[in-house]
């Protein structure tokens, strides 16, 4: 980071022998953290790339502000009396380093995507965070080095502005498919959640072709009719799909052959995703509800007291909680030594009550 900010402020005050250090400096560290990454990748296969090295080959307009700003943070940071490390260490932490490391994967794995995507970006950071510090060297009017004639002076700017623009402009169109594709994304999801609501239709397929300007959308169940599909075809210009066709492909054209298969294939992923999702959702209400019951209760203490309080009808006694469509139940499970009363059941159960503060206890006991 301080040879990317000594490069701005070199630039900025006109020290041409401190800019050409401030190079070689960068270059050697640059140099030194694409040996460490591909020889770490090397070693330390993996299977996949992750989803963070992914993002790291398709730069977009939010990383040239990042960029900005984390070297208009970190400039600003040295001209403090009181300096600290905090700064860089998050422009570090968030543009430079991420990008040579996911190089360095590509390097490893002989991957051009990653290679060329994530020096781009390091290209983009490393540029914006100079610029950005040789910006505010001017903004503070800190005394040039030399004093150029205003021609060179304009040939220099020039020739800095050029770079960023050639640099920087493919990154902003990036960006800007890419907001836009999300934005297209959202639409399709929308006209399909809102607009195919058929009773006993269900759709298990769609797909898009955004350079064809396509919509492809697989039903299966009861079929509709040639005029609902001309009314939805209708209704895309209502989601900013209007450039877009429709085509509906139903199970009653599909029932024979591979595609057959396919459509039950589909139904039954549907299927599994809806189930997945209802079981997520449930073991999430079972998390907080235990959570928010062990945040009040000891199990291991009351278990241990339980021990010893009811040492001549039980031993080995555990604790814990059941939730049951959103209602509680303290459990308590433990070995009896003799076959338990109603009467003794009851004195426990009033007792467990009374430990843990639950209205709805459970006494399990086994041989």
């Amino acid at each position: 980071m301080n040879g990317i900010l000594t490069i701005g402020y070199s630039l900025g005050v006109r020290d041409l022998s401190m800019l050409g250090q401030a190079f070689k400096r960068f270059a050697t560290q640059v140099v030194i953290s694409l040996v460490a990454s591909t020889v770490f990748f090397m070693i330390a296969r993996l299977d996949e790339p992750t989803a963070e090295m992914i993002a790291r080959t398709s730069p977009t307009f939010w990383d040239v502000l990042i960029a900005l700003f984390g070297g208009i943070a970190g400039i600003i940071g040295n001209t403090r009396q009181k300096k600290g490390n905090v700064i860089s260490g998050v422009a570090i932490a968030t543009a430079l380093m991420p990008p040579l490391c996911t190089c360095g994967y590509g390097i490893a794995t002989l991957q051009p995507k990653f290679i060329f995507g994530a020096l781009y970006l390091f290209l983009i950071n490393a540029l914006l965070i100079g610029l950005s510090a040789c910006i505010v060297t001017n903004i503070l009017k800190i005394p040039n080095h030399v004093q150029l004639d205003v021609k060179k002076q304009k040939k220099i700017n020039r020739l800095v502005a050029f770079i960023t623009v050639l640099v920087v402009v493919p990154s902003l169109l990036t960006g800007a498919y890419t907001l836009y594709s999300a934005h297209i994304d959202n639409n399709i999801e929308q006209y399909i959640e809102n607009e195919f609501t058929f009773k006993g239709t269900q759709v298990v397929q769609s797909s898009i072709n955004k350079e064809k300007k396509t919509i492809s959308i697989a039903l299966v169940g009861t079929p509709i009719s040639d005029e609902s599909i001309e009314v939805l075809g209708a209704q895309l210009s209502n989601y900013g799909l209007g450039e877009y066709s429709l085509t509906i492909t139903q199970n009653s054209s599909l029932d024979t052959g591979d595609n057959s298969d396919k459509i039950t294939i589909a139904v039954q992923e549907n299927t599994i995703k809806d189930l997945q999702q209802q079981l997520a959702d449930q073991q999430e209400k079972l998390d907080e509800l235990e959570s928010s019951l062990s945040a009040k209760v000891d199990f291991n203490a009351i278990a241990d007291k339980a021990n010893v309080v009811f040492a001549d009808y039980l031993h080995a006694a555990h604790c814990g909680v059941l939730s049951d469509q959103g209602k509680e139940y303290f459990i308590m499970r433990a070995h009896h030594k003799k076959q338990l009363t109603e009467d003794e059941v009851k004195l426990i159960e009033n007792w467990l009550k009374v430990e843990s503060g639950s209205d709805t206890v459970m006494l399990y006991t086994y041989d």
